[in-house]
């Protein structure tokens, strides 16, 4: 007879408190400027869709890192689904995933992901993941298995795949993207190179760069993407020396996005970017 063991997940300060630069948890957080408006998270078409994703045992990374704008997207029939548990390796300290030793990857969440996909009618799913070093491939192979599993239910539902930086398996993870990739390839690269230390440890810069080079190469039809968050105390010019690292290693997009602090436990905003800011780098970028 099999024996549940009960794993131990750490979350908020238990997870933060380990980093070798911790959050001040003393500090006063800054007033929300007028143009942030944020909902709390509620409505039927909230309800109905979290009861569908529980049903088939799935989560959203909306759910898991507390974002602010669940709501609103929830209320549009949109998600981002988080595959492979919800127990990360890492612990970074602006996310609200928790952290621990992972669970073994559920078989059939694959098959349980296109049956969901089928059921909300979309037309366009983006998959992302908790990081998995625990795993050979960094779980690799349970995103193909997703991607395949989509296309023969829904052949014609468009798919983005947002990975973690495959730490010391980008070669492995490349190979088995080969054999089915997505449509989009996505990595976000968080933030600007000399805040890793603070905002993102344990990753390194240049090599999510690589990564991303390196999938386009192989892949050169298909979509690449990344995604910085603003206002954790990068300052314009390393925003656009982002901005030139990514077009010299042939990615196609990007998303710039606000951070919003999960709790007080965790990294602090450092400042609100104005709607004339992300304006300008919209601007710069294009």
């Amino acid at each position: 007879m099999l024996q549940e063991v009960e794993i131990k997940a750490l979350k908020g300060e238990s997870k933060t408190a380990r980093l070798k630069i911790k959050p001040d948890v003393t500090r006063t957080p800054l007033r929300k400027p007028s143009w942030i408006r944020i909902k709390h998270p509620t409505g039927s078409k909230v309800d109905k869709l979290k009861k569908t994703l529980r049903s088939q045992k799935l989560f959203t990374v909306c759910e898991e890192a507390q974002c602010p704008n669940l709501g609103e997207c929830f209320n549009h029939g949109t998600a981002t689904f988080m595959i492979m548990g919800q127990i990360c390796t890492r612990r970074c300290p602006f996310c609200d995933v928790a952290h621990g030793k992972p669970k073994p990857l559920d078989a059939d969440e694959p098959k349980h992901l296109a049956q969901t996909i089928e059921k909300m009618k979309l037309k366009y799913v983006v998959i992302t993941s908790v990081d998995r070093d625990d795993l050979r491939d960094g779980g690799a192979n349970h995103f193909k298995q997703c991607i395949d599993e989509i296309r023969h239910t829904t052949p014609q539902v468009k798919i983005e795949i947002l990975t973690p930086d495959f730490r010391g398996r980008i070669d492995k993870a490349l190979e088995i993207f080969n054999t089915c990739p997505p449509d989009v390839f996505n990595h976000n690269l968080e933030t600007v190179p000399s805040l890793y230390p603070k905002v993102r440890p344990g990753a390194d810069y240049a090599y999510s760069l690589k990564l991303l080079q390196s999938f386009k190469q192989q892949h050169p039809d298909v979509t690449t993407k990344s995604g910085l968050m603003l206002g954790v105390g990068e300052n314009e010019q390393q925003v656009l020396n982002v901005l030139s690292d990514l077009r010299a290693h042939s990615v196609d997009m990007l998303t710039l996005g606000q951070y919003l602090q999960p709790s007080k436990y965790h990294l602090a905003v450092e400042e609100y970017i104005t709607p004339d800011q992300f304006k300008r780098y919209k601007n710069i970028a294009t």
